[in-house]
């Protein structure tokens, strides 16, 4: 059996995925994207977000944590740290933060990562999940009430029918819908 591949992100309501559109966290979304990171040993990501995230998440060489960081990003921030990480990338020959670069052909690096025993593999950026949609198992939407009108869009090109397992609302009005495709 297969380990589940889980993509989550937040979008807007036009399907913007850009992180300067205006994609504010709160506690209640932080503590969302947390208790999503540990329902799984991996995370993969492309190089651009593999990037961000690095910068942002990783535990600074000095020890503590920055001082923007509150409670709830720290939680954040020392889960995804800790975590193993897979890059697909191109451009990149090697990779730091406790990662391993793929190599050969995506959809069959993808599919042996999942071959590996796990409990899932947590799926993030906005690129390479267009490129994976068919090995997706499951999709996390946090749609927060808000029209970008620009960025990227969400899974551009991809084709998937899916069937709502989950909804759930959080007092800020950003909703959490979770779809499993059906195949």
């Amino acid at each position: 059996m297969t380990q589940p591949l889980r993509y989550g992100i937040n979008t807007t309501l036009d399907g913007c995925v850009h992180h300067e559109a205006g994609l504010p966290p709160d506690a209640e979304s932080m503590a969302f994207w947390t208790d999503e990171l540990r329902r799984s040993d991996t995370v993969l990501y492309g190089r651009v977000t593999f990037e961000m995230m690095r910068d942002a998440w990783r535990r600074p060489g000095s020890g503590p944590w920055p001082d923007w960081m509150d409670d709830d990003d720290i939680r954040f921030a020392e889960v995804i740290d800790a975590m193993p990480k897979a890059v697909a990338s191109m451009s990149l020959d090697r990779v730091d933060w406790n990662a391993e670069l793929l190599s050969g052909d995506l959809i069959d690096a993808v599919r042996a990562l999942k071959e590996r025993p796990g409990r899932g593999i947590s799926l993030g950026g906005v690129h390479l999940p267009a490129q994976l949609a068919e090995l997706i198992d499951e999709f996390t939407f946090v749609v927060h009430p808000l029209i970008a009108g620009r960025g990227p869009r969400l899974l551009e090109n991809a084709d998937v029918a899916l069937e709502l397992i989950e909804r759930r609302e959080f007092r800020s009005g950003v909703t959490v819908q979770r779809y499993r495709p059906l195949r």
